[in-house]
């Protein structure tokens, strides 16, 4: 279990305030799955919160205990049913240098594989490596068709039922409706 000084404790519950939990602990507790996506998501994020729905704080703190040393993360603060935990990105391996150019033509020519793994066909052009591609949002259509134009549009102005034609009315009921 990593320790950290109470300078760093403070900096960290500054960084995790905006968070949201990222795993839920459940009414089965601390199952290898739950360890398993903890892991990965301090991994990805170093600094994660997780909400243990226990409502015993005994038992929050032991499981707080047992994934810090599990995991190898440091607790940086229990307040309620939240747990914050934090624990140091592992560092990435040195990048391995890519072959020249010439080199990938002649691996190629003597039938080794030239590490793309994708290839297309296409006058020897690769594909790009696993970008997500985005989504093209849906095109807007009427969700039922339009209805055409009712006949009588006077029958609309007096309140009656569209392209049922309404009474004549009177002239002097014109006269006092116009100013």
């Amino acid at each position: 279990m990593l320790t950290i000084t109470s300078l760093e404790r403070r900096a960290l519950r500054a960084k995790a305030h905006h968070l949201h939990p990222v795993v839920a602990i459940g009414q089965h507790g601390l199952t290898p799955s739950v360890i398993r996506e903890i892991d990965v998501n301090l991994r990805a994020h170093e600094l994660i919160k997780v909400r243990a729905f226990s409502d015993i704080r005994g038992e929050r703190d032991a499981m707080l205990g047992q994934i810090c040393a599990k995991l190898g993360a440091a607790p940086v603060q229990h307040i309620g049913k939240l747990l914050i935990l934090w624990r140091p990105a592992p560092e990435e391996p040195a990048a391995k240098e890519k072959p020249a150019r010439g080199e990938r033509a002649s691996a190629a020519k003597q039938g080794r594989k030239t590490g793309t793994g994708r290839e297309t066909g296409k006058a020897g052009k690769t594909m790009a490596k696993s970008t997500p591609q985005a989504r093209r949002p849906r095109s807007p259509t009427a969700r039922a068709p339009a209805r055409p134009p009712s006949a009588g549009t006077a029958s609309k102005r007096r309140g009656g039922p569209p392209g049922i034609p309404s009474a004549p009315v009177s002239r002097e009921r014109r006269r006092r409706r116009t100013p």
